[in-house]
């Protein structure tokens, strides 16, 4: 197994993503249903909207998965925020990064991962949107599309999640 490499831009990453407010907060419709989405397109067991903190990868959405996080340096969203494109492991025993992986040997068992990452406009990737299923598969070019728009989506709702006012923060005449 491979760790995932350390982002030359971790400093401003991990700003960018504590800035959004969003780590260890409830569940939020918006984003469960873009990971239902994508889940019941590709005919995924497990979809998610991962943040990766410092030490874990967090999940802000899920479908499939009941763990809350996991730890980083076995992360396949830490490997997927390194790069601008989707990245699809399409079967991960056949991948030195992966093969003995403990998410791969052991629960959930993943076998397929594609994870597009969340970059933000201020140009940091904080997580990704995976989809990951059980037995080995690839992704076509309408497929990659489609996911990158269930990406834009998610990295759309962030934004907008972060222009909102807090609960309580609201204008009002007393």
């Amino acid at each position: 197994m491979q760790e995932p490499p350390t982002p030359a831009n971790e400093d401003d990453r991990l700003q960018a993503l504590r800035q959004l407010l969003i780590l260890d907060t409830p569940p939020e419709e918006r984003f469960d249903r873009i990971v239902a989405f994508a889940a019941q397109e590709f005919d995924m067991p497990i979809a998610l909207i991962s943040l990766i903190d410092a030490e874990r990868q967090w999940f802000k959405a899920k479908v499939g998965l009941d763990a809350p996080e996991t730890a980083r340096d076995i992360s396949f969203c830490a490997h997927a925020i390194l790069k601008d494109e989707t990245m699809v492991v399409p079967d991960t025993a056949q991948d030195q990064r992966f093969a003995d992986n403990p998410l791969v040997t052991g629960g959930p068992g993943i076998q397929f991962y594609a994870g597009a990452p969340l970059k933000l406009p201020s140009g940091e990737s904080i997580g990704t949107l995976c989809i990951i299923d059980q037995q080995p598969r690839d992704l076509d070019r309408v497929d990659l599309a489609i996911l990158a728009s269930l990406r834009d989506l998610a990295v759309e709702e962030l934004m907008r999640r972060q222009a909102e006012p807090a609960p309580g923060n609201g204008d009002r005449n007393p």
